[in-house]
């Protein structure tokens, strides 16, 4: 494991203290063949994240679930995301298309399946994705303003949502925290919920685009109810009784792979 990006790893540690509920940074540096320093690093950016709470000679979880930062999501799942994202290029209609497209590890995965694709008009709040798409000759790239949110990438409040109510896009592709019948989709941030419902409410067709992991799940702030979602696309990770409920509702549900 000693090729792992400090991204990736610190991912793994996550996801290992969640499950377990403790690590021990002595056994964490020998598996990821890193030195105990290193470690010790790594766990103090997830402490400094409130991730998990560090303890003489390692870490253990916190009660409160909070939001990973998106540098460190993209090492999780990555597979599964790759697939999904594959999956939603394929879906999209050819020839002239202006899509919208919310923060996320898998829309960001998207935005690099889809940066040689002309004829496309790609309506963005996340930076990163802008990043990816303002250098392409042949891709019109209309980028929101607003507050950044040092989690996600995206920006958001007011300023994001004057902007995109001014526009109208054939598709937006949402990534989320959370999606169920109950909840509908949810994210962490109640101010990019609200910035994420606006593209919503300008898209013709929504696709929600969530790995296994979110599905059934419902998180702090809603975006808009399941009945606003055309179709999801997901992996077979997911809950059955999950996806199940979610198709009752009347959205379509594509397995991704």
């Amino acid at each position: 494991m000693s090729s792992l990006r400090r991204a990736d790893r610190v991912s793994a540690i996550l996801e290992r203290v969640t499950g377990t509920g403790s690590v021990d940074a002595g056994q964490l540096a020998d598996e990821f063949q890193v030195s105990p320093a290193t470690i010790r690093r790594d766990l103090q950016i997830l402490e400094d994240q409130r991730l998990l709470s560090r303890t003489h000679g390692g870490a253990v979880a916190v009660d409160v679930a909070y939001e990973l930062p998106v540098r460190f999501r993209a090492g999780q799942h990555r597979e599964e995301k790759a697939l999904i994202a594959k999956t939603v290029a394929g879906l999209l209609p050819k020839g002239p298309l202006s899509l919208g497209l919310t923060g996320g590890t898998t829309t960001h995965l998207l935005a690099r399946l889809l940066a040689e694709r002309v004829d496309l008009t790609v309506v963005t709040n996340a930076l990163n994705i802008a990043a990816e798409l303002s250098l392409r000759p042949r891709l019109k790239l209309i980028m929101t303003g607003g507050v950044s949110r040092t989690q996600s990438y995206e920006l958001v409040g007011p300023i994001a949502d004057q902007a995109l109510r001014g526009l109208n896009m054939a598709v937006a592709v949402v990534g989320v925290d959370g999606i169920s019948v109950r909840g509908g989709l949810t994210t962490h941030d109640e101010i990019e919920a609200n910035t994420n419902a606006t593209m919503v409410r300008r898209a013709d067709r929504v696709i929600v685009v969530a790995d296994g992991s979110k599905v059934g799940k419902v998180c702090l702030a809603g975006i808009c109810p399941i009945t606003d979602v055309a179709m999801l696309v997901t992996d077979p990770s997911a809950d059955p009784a999950g996806v199940e409920a979610i198709r009752r509702a009347g959205t379509e549900v594509m397995m991704a792979g």
